[in-house]
């Protein structure tokens, strides 16, 4: 289908493609990994021709419908939500005005040679509109903004009143809806809430019958979707059969088995070197040193790819807080509407949390997750009840909007050392390494920096404080798989106590001992794991 071949792609003086080869195969699904500034987002725009080759070839059939999802979503205005959508598949709504202009022409008399040819580009096109779903689109555009999360209520809002992640929603809907061939996803789950990811994840898996090749940090999604992995590294590209999961177990295989051939040659070289300096100067044994020179000239030498830096960090211990960190008493809450409305949150909230409880918030979008934690922080007031917090409770909050407290002025570097004045260069600069800045990274300007890095840099800020209670909202967003992993070894070593929302599964599954679930206003308390919350859930629902 498409087909990119001794591809080679240089940015200025960075190579990031070497004679790279890969193959997107009809009905494949696969996940493109590799390390940030490898060369994935390339590998997209080559493939959708934003960009070209400096050498190599790419083939691709000029029928081939190619649907891009990128994080950057463009201008959007003008237009309500559904019209916004629809207006993606464009080409497909001028198919169907031509195809009943042609059925409206064989109503009208003409040479039969005239018709046979009309017939036959009115079957080509039917096939066309009946393949690209034309005519359910309308009905298509509407599931599909309904899965992502957008009400029908808002299908006629225009889409200037959304916030940057609804329009990367409404953006993502609209690649969706055109039903291409093959479908490039660069992050789908970033601005998603959980129930959104799972009509997703269940879309692609029965819905969309066309190629998937995808990136995500979201290792639990790209587990369940994609069969094959295709990793951009070095300059090269390598192909897996399988998930994720089966890839870092190959991949350690792979590394494994290339030091033992490698360790194998280094010692054939040494003892065919040693020999040749041993012999090189005795005639007797001139013929044996050259063709001994020869043969290690022809042995093509196994070169190990430099190693993944994976750098820990370790929480500072914090002081130790009472046993009981929090108790919540009839609490309850209420926002008041731009035209007065009230509009209630949650009510009649009750419970403790525990010294040492890794604790999820769950909920539908909009059952007041967030507001939760803000309440619980002092970030706002409750209306109703009230929060008692434990002795030697100290605080740290992580929420989207921290990011806007950090001084533009300042290095990454600076605004790090800031939370923990009393620590080395080397701890500072190790914590920076943590969250994807490393070596002259630490010296950019908050100024320069984009919202996910910014998100990192008050994640840094607050590992690196000694706090014994944290409440953080969706702190996996923009960090990559290797990032979230760093986190989540430090928070599941953390000892002290942390109550946490975040939409993906494996960083909850693998954390979390306590569920609160908001639900229609009240809270239900799940003491157990996020499997034992999905078992319970599951046995209550049905």
């Amino acid at each position: 289908m498409i087909h990119l071949t001794n591809i080679q792609k240089q940015h200025g003086t960075q190579v990031l493609l070497q004679n790279a080869s890969l193959q997107i195969l009809p009905a494949t699904r696969t996940g493109l990994v590799g390390p940030n500034g490898a060369g994935k987002t390339t590998v997209f725009r080559l493939i959708t021709g934003e960009e070209e080759p400096d050498k190599g070839e790419i083939s691709c059939s000029k029928k081939t419908v190619i649907g891009y999802f990128a994080q950057d979503v463009g201008e959007m205005a003008g237009r309500s939500v559904l019209t916004e959508v629809m207006s993606a598949a464009g080409d497909i709504v001028e198919l169907g005005v031509q195809i009943r202009e042609m059925e409206a022409a064989m109503g009208e008399p003409m040479e039969e040679d005239e018709m046979t040819a009309l017939l036959e580009r009115y079957g080509e096109s039917v096939e066309i509109f009946e393949q690209r779903g034309g005519y359910d689109l309308e009905s298509r555009a509407q599931a599909i903004l309904t899965g992502l999360g957008i009400s029908p209520l808002d299908f006629k809002t225009p889409v200037e009143a959304f916030s940057g992640g609804w329009k990367m929603r409404i953006a993502l809907a609209k690649i969706l809806t055109i039903n291409p061939d093959v479908l490039l996803l660069d992050e789908p789950t970033n601005h998603l809430d959980i129930e959104s990811i799972l009509w997703l994840e269940e879309w692609l898996r029965t819905d969309f019958k066309g190629a998937l090749l995808m990136t995500c940090h979201d290792r639990e999604f790209m587990n369940k979707i994609v069969n094959r992995i295709i990793e951009v590294a070095n300059g090269s590209t390598t192909t897996y059969s399988g998930n994720f999961d089966f890839y870092l177990q190959e991949r350690e295989i792979r590394r494994q088995q290339l030091q033992a051939s490698f360790k194998r040659q280094q010692e054939m070289l040494a003892k065919e070197e040693e020999f040749i300096a041993r012999f090189a100067a005795r005639a007797s044994h001139a013929s044996q040193v050259q063709s001994r020179i020869k043969k290690i000239e022809k042995i093509e030498r196994i070169v190990l790819p430099p190693e993944q830096r994976t750098i820990r960090f370790d929480f500072p211990v914090p002081p130790r807080s009472g046993d009981d960190v929090l108790h919540l008493k009839n609490l309850g809450k209420t926002w008041t509407g731009h035209d007065g409305r009230i509009i209630p949150v949650f009510h009649g909230l009750s419970g403790t949390v525990r010294r040492l409880e890794k604790i999820a918030v769950v909920g539908v979008n909009g059952a007041g997750k967030s507001t939760l934690l803000k309440v619980i922080t002092g970030a706002t007031e409750a209306t109703e009840g009230e929060v008692m917090v434990g002795s030697g409770v100290t605080t740290g909050y992580f929420s989207q909007h921290a990011m806007d407290l950090l001084h533009p002025d300042q290095t990454v570097f600076q605004a790090v050392q800031e939370s923990m004045p009393m620590e080395n260069i080397g701890a500072i600069r190790n914590l920076c390494g943590a969250f994807l800045f490393s070596g002259d990274d630490v010296d950019k300007r908050i100024a320069n920096l984009s919202g996910g890095e910014k998100s990192r840099i008050i994640l840094a800020r607050l590992l690196g404080q000694p706090l014994n209670f944290l409440v953080l909202d969706e702190p996996t967003n923009h960090l990559d798989i290797q990032s979230r992993e760093v986190l989540l070894a430090a928070l599941q070593k953390f000892e002290g106590t942390v109550i946490l929302v975040s939409h993906d599964r494996h960083f909850l599954r693998s954390l979390v001992t306590r569920v609160l679930e908001i639900d229609h206003g009240e809270m239900r308390i799940y003491d157990g794991d996020y499997d034992y919350y999905l078992r319970q859930v599951k046995e209550r629902t049905g």
